[in-house]
């Protein structure tokens, strides 16, 4: 059985944090530098480049998921 690697393999930060940042940056359009500021607050140093790569690397999978959730027209 073949193990399949994380999408998030070979980042620095975990998962639930380059999530929440691409989530944030898409979902509430705020800007870069307002995400760095937000991460900071929780603890977590981090650039706006960074967050920029992580929303141009990671955005697919997100809006992949993202149509696969969401309800078909007509249903109730």
């Amino acid at each position: 059985m073949k193990k399949t690697k994380s999408l998030y393999h070979g980042h620095r930060f975990p998962a639930v944090v380059i999530s929440c940042a691409v989530r944030w940056y898409f979902r509430f359009q705020l800007s870069l530098r307002d995400i760095e500021e937000l991460l900071f607050e929780r603890g977590v140093v981090v650039s706006y480049e960074t967050v920029r790569r992580w929303c141009e690397t990671f955005v697919s999978g997100f809006a992949r998921r993202v149509k696969a959730v969401r309800r078909r027209p007509g249903t109730t």
